[in-house]
């Protein structure tokens, strides 16, 4: 508790002969709005706005040392100002003295916690009880407070990898995905990122028992590539216990994030397309989440133990009808795969070029067309980043050339290419594994398997260099407003950029539409690959359909009930000081002395 305050701090606040006749009273002190009690012979003051959702407190009703608030009957201890209801917060609570029978207030709170410590606090209370509005209280509180934000997503991550026992999953991928695009948003939009990526985590975790660790071997002299044989072969014959102890105790052995990257894209390209392209876009994100709190987080094992599970869980899809009839897929990969070390060799010391027409020879209709591109750049040079950048557009425009006259699931398939695409040439950036290539003929794979979804493909926005961006951002912006507008939206934001309007606001704006939603999954993937893919890139046309996938794909899935930014936004305007009750305006500090 802090110490006593001067007494030159207090001021004036009611006759005390007024407030025990009426047990309370109302008052503002230097724009406070201070509630008084008289209970049981002893004077208590606390803020007259629950900490919950701002109702006033002298509305509520006090017994045995009680106060509870009659909205959402939050209780709280009166002296202290503790309450009973985590999801409530505490009250501040304020000194008082008696002077010549005048009840004088301190409206300093008697707290002695820093902003930023309790709302840390609260952070995780509102993790571990999938508290949302605690939650946006947090998200808010800590930004305005001055937190870094990765420190806040380093919380989301590490409590997402210890409290699911499944492990990795969607809510940690979204948690991340958008930590990597918050330099595209305002400040505003920041706080309903954070918020959002932390609600799907611990919506999560919620109900899951914990995650239980296995522990690393003793032995500390194993060589990395006898670790990773053990881990492929644990995670092959689906031993997620036994994968575990291997993994960790590659981590413990000093392996380097690049050993570790391969160790993982490894098993996830052991065998086809794992869980539709899920399993290896989450061994991504944990990759990605490392980078924002360090490989040499202390935790960095927990991270990564997290993938493990679901890597041996994992559907493969050499298993599904689709990827052996009518043309056998699986065999066709394999056959490429036996002679992988060959074309690799035979590709040394050559610089390979994307040749015009690649993407056209990607989206082929005949399968040999396709392994025929892949193979031929591999010969002639190709880097596994450099072809997995190949097929993460050739996947991207996929999206953007999908014909709504296609089922409505049907965007999750040409989805999970593009975005398993898309991590499989961000791994490529991390680790040169031969291994790799797997990962993008997986991909390409899936891309020939999507064209249908291209028969007839959507309408090509004609180029319009003389677009009025503002017009045309406003029209996108319209288009999410009402369903069925996805052929319009893809246009406005090609024509957008036709006109010569800034990708940065446009990518903002996308950002902000996306985190006003109560979207899915595949959605918040959508936005962040589709922005990732734009920003490796130099050529116009490319960049410009990446875009127009991104704007189409969440046309497609606006407008929602929108009930998470309701809750944002009754958490900002009650940290503003704002009512969000009753039909009058102004501060609760207003109210108090009477003011319009």
């Amino acid at each position: 508790m802090a110490s006593e305050p001067e007494s030159d701090a207090f001021h004036e606040a009611v006759p005390l002969a007024e407030l025990e006749a009426e047990g309370r009273a109302l008052v503002a002190v230097e724009g406070v709005p201070v509630a008084l009690f008289h209970h049981e012979g002893e004077i208590r003051a606390v803020n007259n706005r629950c900490p919950h959702m701002g109702f006033p407190l002298t509305e509520g009703s006090v017994d045995e040392g009680v106060l509870t608030c009659h909205w959402h009957h939050a209780r709280f201890e009166l002296s202290c100002g503790d309450t009973f209801d985590p999801w409530a917060d505490d009250v501040d609570t304020y000194p008082t003295e008696v002077r010549e029978g005048v009840v004088h207030v301190n409206p300093t709170p008697r707290r002695s916690d820093p902003p930023a410590v309790h709302w840390r606090e609260r952070l995780d209370d509102g993790l571990e009880q999938n508290l949302r509005l605690v939650l946006a209280k947090s998200a808010v509180a800590l930004q305005d407070v001055g937190v870094d934000p990765a420190e806040t997503v380093e919380t989301g991550v590490l409590f997402g990898t210890r409290y699911r026992e499944g492990g990795w999953s969607s809510g940690l991928t979204i948690l991340v995905a958008l930590a990597n695009r918050l330099d595209d948003l305002d400040d505003e939009d920041r706080k309903r990122a954070l918020y959002q990526g932390l609600t799907e985590v611990t919506s999560d975790c919620a109900d899951q028992p914990p995650k239980f660790d296995q522990e690393e071997f003793a032995a500390r002299d194993v060589p990395f590539e006898r670790l990773e044989s053990w881990f492929r072969e644990n995670v092959e014959v689906r031993d997620a216990d036994g994968a575990e102890r291997t993994l960790r105790t590659a981590v413990a052995a000093g392996a380097t994030p690049e050993q570790l990257t391969g160790m993982l894209v490894a098993a996830a390209t052991d065998h086809r397309y794992l869980d539709t392209g899920h399993t290896f876009d989450y061994v991504n994100k944990a990759t990605e989440a490392l980078d924002l709190i360090g490989w040499d987080h202390e935790a960095a094992a927990d991270v990564l133990a997290s993938l493990v599970r679901g890597l041996a869980s994992a559907d493969r899809a050499e298993e599904r009808s689709s990827w052996r009839q009518p043309v056998d897929l699986a065999a066709m990969c394999d056959e490429t795969f036996d002679r992988l070390d060959d074309l690799v060799a035979e590709g040394e010391g050559k610089e390979w070029k994307r040749p015009d027409g690649f993407t056209d020879r990607l989206h082929a209709a005949d399968p040999e067309e396709v392994f025929d591109a892949l193979e031929g750049a591999i010969e002639d040079g190709a880097t596994v980043e450099q072809l997995a950048r190949a097929v993460a557009y050739a996947a991207g425009r996929r999206v953007a050339l999908f014909a709504t006259n296609n089922e409505f699931s049907d965007w999750n398939t040409v989805h999970h290419t593009f975005t398993f695409a898309n991590a499989v040439h961000r791994a490529a950036q991390r680790t040169e594994t031969t291994e790799l290539y797997r990962g993008v003929f997986d991909a390409a794979v899936n891309v020939y398997l999507d064209r249908f979804l291209n028969t007839p493909p959507a309408p090509e926005p004609s180029p319009d260099p003389d677009a009025d961006p503002d017009e045309e951002l406003e029209g996108l912006l319209t288009c999410f407003e009402t369903q069925g507008r996805v052929n319009r939206a893809g246009a406005h934001a090609a024509h957008y950029l036709d006109g010569g309007g800034d990708p940065e606001r446009l990518k903002a704006e996308l950002g902000s539409a996306l985190v006003r939603e109560d979207t899915g999954f595949h959605t918040f993937q959508a936005y962040e690959a589709a922005c990732r893919q734009f920003d490796l890139r130099e050529d116009a046309a490319e960049r410009r359909d990446l875009l127009v996938a991104a704007a189409r794909y969440l046309s497609a899935h606006y407008p929602t009930r929108r009930e998470r930014e309701g809750t944002f936004s009754i958490a900002a305007r009650l940290l503003d000081g704002e009512r969000v009750h009753g039909a009058d305006a102004g501060s609760d500090a207003e109210v108090a002395t009477g003011d319009d």
